[in-house]
């Protein structure tokens, strides 16, 4: 496994560190999403490490808390660079080597707020919701070559939140199951969309928000 991260190098070196632990491989790769160079530099980290890449989980994200009508275009822009433009970054960079090596999948993780708005994140809503299209159209022109695209879509998930996530949006809706999730259930839904089982899945929207939203 290669672990990104931006910065803050002791946390990334921390979750390498735990899977080495349960006895897996596991490699740091410094790197910014929204700059090609950096994208390409990861994507040759799993290259040389393990020979090739089957599988990339874009979760990168910033969620910062303006309201539209204060925001700036410089603000915009920065959610959209990292969120949808790091996606498309990564991936872009990652499939050729998917394709040599004779197929992957792609998970791109969504944002609950995309598909039912969140007050003051509209930036934030618009680049999640960017993330569906990509993952269509992802799935869809990649098929033939044994490439599957998919995107999980957590909802309000319990735990410690890192600073660039922001408080929790404000989004006036009721969990049906009356609780937040938590970390393993919407990372459960991760790998189990990587798994065999689920190479007939391609092109999807999966939420893990325990109802909060129901398509």
């Amino acid at each position: 496994m290669v672990i990104t991260a931006r910065s803050a190098k002791d946390e990334i070196d921390a979750v390498a560190d735990e899977i080495r632990a349960l006895g897996r491989r596991a490699i740091v790769a410094m790197g910014d999403v929204t700059k090609e160079d950096d994208a390409l530099s990861m994507v040759q980290a799993a290259r040389s490490e393990y020979g090739r890449l089957d599988i990339l989980v874009n979760n990168a994200a910033i969620r910062r808390q303006v309201p539209l009508l204060e925001m700036s275009l410089d603000e915009w822009r920065e959610i959209n660079s990292v969120i949808l433009d790091g996606a498309f970054l990564m991936s872009r960079a990652a499939l050729p080597l998917m394709i040599e090596t004779g197929g992957g999948t792609v998970i791109n993780i969504g944002g609950v707020t995309a598909h039912i708005g969140a007050v003051n994140r509209a930036h934030v809503c618009a680049a999640k919701a960017g993330l569906v299209g990509l993952t269509k159209a992802i799935a869809r022109e990649f098929a033939d070559r044994n490439i599957t695209a998919n995107c999980v879509v957590p909802g309000k998930i319990g735990g410690k939140r890192s600073a660039s996530s922001g408080a929790s949006p404000n989004m006036g809706t009721e969990i049906l199951r009356g609780r937040e999730g938590e970390i393993g259930e919407a990372a459960g839904m991760v790998v189990t969309m990587c798994l065999p089982h689920a190479g007939f899945m391609t092109g999807q929207t999966v939420h893990v928000s325990g109802g909060l939203y129901m398509p």
